[in-house]
């Protein structure tokens, strides 16, 4: 049996020796170990893939080990469940749900959740339930206890907000804290509101690109998880490059929820670990 242990706590003397003596003494082999301490935090953080079947009560004597507060996990090999939310956009929801039928992403897409239903056909062809719950006539606070009450009825691991164009509420956030993955250009905050591409192409920007994080209360300022960028030059066009940053986004996006399904993520304040 296959299983990720991961470790995050306040530093301490001997953590590493600790983890890996239990795991020692209940004959569980470690195949691959990565560790960081945040030395300004002073905060340890640890992913360790293990082979062997842990005892029920292994984590509970690991927690006697380490520093009180610490955050402990078993993860199995089972495929990450996922709801996806989307809007009207399609390059982000259907390069998971390719990436998905290639099974070249360790996910299970449960549903594909949307306030407007353009993107039915897509997800349909992928076999992916598809919801329609219009934000008409709802308060943002209304219509995300709406999305929300359906999203728990699917119990995901991660939420991915495939170019999903409303703002959460706070209580929505709170709901799903730390599950909610976001994508978005990279422009942020130089170039706010509509037509980004257009902004940036009159500035003449010669680099576009794409940022994935997770969500907290500050739009689109949440801990970042991952960029990528792409070269641009003067003979391309705002239309080229909008082109060119969905496939950015498209990419970003997808790499950032195959880092969640394979527990490399860390939460660390308004930062992030990112284990390779």
């Amino acid at each position: 049996m296959n299983t990720i242990l991961t470790t995050q706590c306040a530093d301490d003397v001997g953590l590493i020796a600790k983890i890996t003596g239990l795991c020692h003494e209940h004959n569980l082999n470690i195949t691959r170990n990565n560790e960081f301490v945040d030395k300004d935090a002073q905060r340890f953080f640890m992913r360790t893939e293990l082979t062997g079947v842990p005892a029920p009560d292994f984590l509970n004597q690991l927690h006697a080990l380490l520093p009180d507060g610490a955050q402990l996990a078993l993860h199995t090999d089972e495929k990450t469940k996922v709801v996806l939310l989307a809007t009207k956009e399609a390059h982000c929801l259907g390069g998971v749900l390719l990436k998905q039928f290639e099974q070249a992403l360790n996910i299970e897409v449960l549903a594909v959740i949307a306030n407007y239903p353009d993107l039915a056909p897509l997800a349909k062809g992928f076999d992916v339930p598809f919801h329609v719950v219009s934000h008409e006539g709802l308060s943002r606070a209304e219509h995300d206890l709406q999305v929300g009450d359906l999203i728990a009825s699917y119990n995901p691991d991660v939420i991915g907000l495939a170019k999903y164009m409303r703002i959460l509420s706070p209580e929505f956030v709170g709901r799903f804290d730390g599950k909610i993955i976001n994508i978005h250009h990279s422009f942020l905050p130089a170039f706010i509101g509509a037509k980004p591409y257009h902004q940036a192409f009159e500035r003449g920007v010669k680099i576009i690109g794409a940022t994935a994080h997770f969500v907290n209360n500050e739009l689109d300022e949440g801990p970042i998880i991952m960029q990528d960028v792409t070269h641009v030059n003067h003979a391309n066009t705002a239309e080229m490059m909008a082109k060119m940053g969905k496939d950015v986004e498209k990419t970003v996006f997808c790499k950032a929820l195959q880092l969640a399904s394979e527990h490399k993520l860390f939460i660390n304040g308004n930062r992030t670990v990112v284990f390779s």
